[in-house]
């Protein structure tokens, strides 16, 4: 009778010892749930080896700056002093809160830059609210950081 109390006993350490390892990272699962790797990008080095064709699986965080006010269908998010990413979600799938700027977000996808036309730059900068004159000044394509996620985790 005695070994078979031990099996449950280590049966349960075991079970312990796998919660305690988990991200205690809490917060809102957005589009695919994903599991933060240890190596999570807080800055730019996965754009700065980008070239203009390339795709990268990545995962990166960084603050939410601005949110879409219409759908919340993108966001832009800040990952050091100088760049920002501009994020849109896979296939349109989900959309985040329109209030969630300030909040520090993860992110599982693509990362890549894009070529965006004065049409798409007019298109975000009315959905962000921007005045009349702000869109009339938008007169040329501008290369931006692009990411697509799959997934997003928005930190409480």
């Amino acid at each position: 009778m005695r070994p078979f109390n031990i099996y449950p006993a280590v049966f349960l350490l075991f079970l312990v010892n796998l919660i305690m390892a988990q991200e205690t990272t809490t917060g809102n699962y957005y589009g695919e749930r994903f599991k933060i790797e240890g190596g999570i990008q807080q800055k730019t080095p996965v754009y700065g080896q980008l070239a203009a064709a390339d795709t990268v699986m990545t995962q990166i965080t960084g603050k939410i700056k601005e949110v879409c006010q219409v759908k919340g269908c993108w966001m832009k998010v800040a990952l050091d002093a100088d760049d920002e990413v501009f994020v849109r979600f896979k296939d349109y799938g989900f959309f985040v809160p329109k209030d969630a700027a300030d909040k520090t977000v993860y992110m599982n996808g693509l990362a890549f830059l894009e070529e965006m036309s004065v049409e798409d730059q007019k298109h975000y900068a009315q959905d962000s609210g921007a005045s009349e004159d702000e869109i009339a000044q938008i007169t040329e394509s501008v290369r931006i950081l692009r990411f697509e996620a799959d997934g997003v985790l928005i930190k409480d």
